[in-house]
């Protein structure tokens, strides 16, 4: 059995406002972001291969990456589609491409969510084999509210019951295709992420508590705040602290 990353980078970072460099590919510490975020897979001895679907007009920029960043494990670099729901289709045809077995298991993963790590991954695993699913989240800090389209609130959620949704989101390769194949033949091909488009079919969802800085770098103030925390990540390991 494999356990297959599935990273998709296809946005253009038009929050990021960043002079037409794709966020994916912002450097910090002499390495673009997604390269930080395929790292931690390539670290990972539970990760046997990566697929990347990333825009087209960017392969072979992410062909030259994985080259000078010396990602091995990346097998397939793929061309994204008009939607984020599309982008992970292709990523997971191209994955089950390199399957072995019925049970092998998926990680979805945003290109540009860096602040993983090994032991997040082990748990995702971990959670597909013993649950069928794997949904990385962190409790939420703040209370949420449900709100109609009047502005009136209809619901408080008991925020003691309340988590964020983050990424990676795992699954049975072969459970997570056979929904989005299904969902693309109705033409249901924008889902907001994969645990969205698995509960859309009903299939019960596991989770599993990440850090709270696996943060999504998507607006100016993620990039630096993404900065901060990893060069606080590299003073505790140089100093121990």
């Amino acid at each position: 059995m494999m356990n297959i990353g599935v990273i998709f980078a296809g946005g253009v970072g038009s929050r990021m406002r960043s002079k037409g460099t794709p966020k994916q590919f912002l450097i910090v510490n002499g390495k673009p972001i997604i390269a930080h975020t395929i790292q931690v897979f390539q670290d990972s001895e539970d990760i046997d291969a990566v697929v990347v679907s990333i825009l087209e007009e960017n392969i072979l920029l992410m062909e030259k990456i994985v080259k000078d960043f010396h990602l091995t494990k990346v097998s397939k670099i793929v061309a994204g589609g008009k939607t984020g729901q599309l982008s992970i289709y292709n990523g997971l045809e191209a994955a089950s491409s390199l399957s072995s077995s019925g049970k092998d298991v998926v990680l979805i993963h945003d290109g540009v969510r860096p602040l993983i790590d090994k032991s997040l991954i082990r748990k995702n695993i971990d959670s597909v084999n013993l649950n069928g699913s794997a949904i990385t989240t962190s409790p939420a800090k703040e209370t949420f509210l449900l709100v109609g389209e009047d502005h009136k609130v209809e619901e408080v959620v008991d925020r003691k019951k309340s988590y964020i949704a983050k990424a990676p989101q795992s699954f049975f390769l072969e459970d997570i295709l056979k929904v989005q194949k299904d969902a693309i033949s109705k033409n249901i091909i924008d889902a907001i992420d994969s645990s969205t488009l698995m509960s859309l079919y009903n299939k019960r969802l596991f989770v599993v508590e990440g850090p709270y800085e696996n943060i999504k770098i998507t607006t100016p103030d993620d990039f630096y705040m993404f900065k901060a925390l990893f060069d606080a990540r590299e003073n505790a390991q140089i100093f121990g602290i």
